[in-house]
């Protein structure tokens, strides 16, 4: 996630219980239900529109490198892979189609800036922002530009997918760095609505209940808006700065923020559930959320599992570089990169180390997932595909 926001300078009895015993707390998201049945495909970097970083892959024990991709000198995009494709931005303003079995390049398309962004890809439609402050809508099997829309500013998250609810028209939501939320037809790219924050939106627009948009940004607000009409339902005061995306189950969205912290909010009233604090320091990771834990990296070289209900830590795995990584929960595995180099696989359930693959340079990406393969960028420039197997 970009920085830029350190420039710039939120429960009842009742919810616990609905959550201890899976009960529907107000407008209703749930985990199980919106994990994504992906197989092969991996279409939105957090794996839904709810950005819960669930996967139904079952992988293995062991890793082995199958293909490497050059993009660049530098790589900050996340991977997402549709069709036997696999989409990445690159530093140099290119966004890559690339073979998901071979590594060839399939296609490229040239934006006029960097593209840190993870792509977007619903009805054989590829959606990617730029750092030239353009969303651009291509056609997924052949590179073609559809459409594009403008912004007056840096585009650092990815876009998202929504119906809405009165109108059933298919819409794209994306935040920028003009301080607005834009919302455009997913087909044409016209303006529906575009809503006003106080400072740079780094984060996804996270889908809720495909009623509403929620999202926090740089002016350390969290904004729940109608996905009909652009209208704030309501926005609560946080402690700090967002630069990541906000999970959402059951009707609580979870964030990490720049300073310290790791809240759950009631997205129903804008209360706080609960704060998860540990040492002064600042979460760029998007949090991975279960039936039961949250999972986020942090800058103190960890990885944090947090129970959904208290707030409280279950474990903590201690990495050797900060871990901006985004975590992906594939049914027992966690899987994330650091900025030691390094590919992690983890138990779920214990924190315990399955197996790590040696990359030797910072991974700040969210790594995409398939029922046997792990792609992941590096911030040397490069894309890594990982066959999955399991030890015989």
């Amino acid at each position: 996630m970009n920085e830029s926001c350190f420039m710039h300078v939120a429960f009842q009895i009742g919810l616990f219980w609905s959550l201890l015993f899976g009960v529907t707390h107000g407008l209703h998201s749930s985990a199980e239900e919106s994990k994504t049945d992906q197989g092969n495909e991996w279409p939105h970097h957090r794996g839904d529109p709810a950005l819960q970083g669930l996967s139904n892959a079952t992988l293995g024990n062991q890793i082995s490198l199958q293909w490497v991709f050059k993009t660049g000198e530098f790589l900050k995009s996340s991977v997402v892979v549709s069709n036997g494709l696999a989409f990445v931005g690159s530093d140099l303003g290119v966004l890559h189609a690339i073979n998901l079995q071979s590594g060839k390049e399939k296609w490229n398309f040239k934006t006029d800036m960097a593209i840190e962004a993870p792509p977007l890809v619903h009805n054989e439609m590829v959606y990617i922002g730029s750092t030239d402050g353009f969303l651009y809508a291509l056609q997924a099997d052949s590179g073609k530009l559809v459409w594009k829309y403008e912004t007056d500013g840096e585009i650092m998250g990815a876009a998202n997918y929504a119906v809405r609810p009165k109108t059933k028209d298919e819409v794209i939501v994306v935040g920028s760095y003009d301080n607005f939320v834009h919302c455009m037809n997913a087909k044409t790219g016209k303006k529906i609505w575009k809503f006003e924050t106080q400072n740079y939106v780094n984060g996804v627009p996270t889908i809720f209940d495909q009623s509403y948009v929620v999202f926090g940004g740089c002016d350390s607000m969290l904004y729940i808006i109608g996905m009909e009409d652009g209208k704030a339902v309501r926005s609560v005061e946080v402690e700090a700065p967002i630069a990541a995306s906000v999970a959402v189950s059951d009707g609580v969205g979870y964030v990490g923020n720049m300073d310290r912290s790791v809240m759950a909010f009631d997205l129903t009233t804008g209360s706080q559930v609960w704060s998860y604090k540990q040492r002064s320091f600042p979460y760029f990771s998007s949090p991975a959320v279960n039936k039961d834990t949250v999972f986020i990296g942090g800058r103190d070289k960890g990885l944090h599992a947090i129970d959904r209900i208290t707030g409280k830590q279950k474990w903590r795995f201690a990495a050797r570089g900060r871990v901006d990584s985004s975590p992906v929960l594939a049914r027992d595995t966690l899987v994330f990169g650091s900025m030691d180099g390094k590919l992690y696989l983890l138990s779920a359930q214990t924190g315990k180390q399955i197996t790590s693959y040696e990359i030797g340079e910072s991974i700040s990406s969210t790594p995409a997932i398939t029922k046997d393969k792990i792609i992941v960028g590096c911030e040397d420039g490069k894309v890594y595909a990982f066959q999955v197997e399991s030890k015989r």
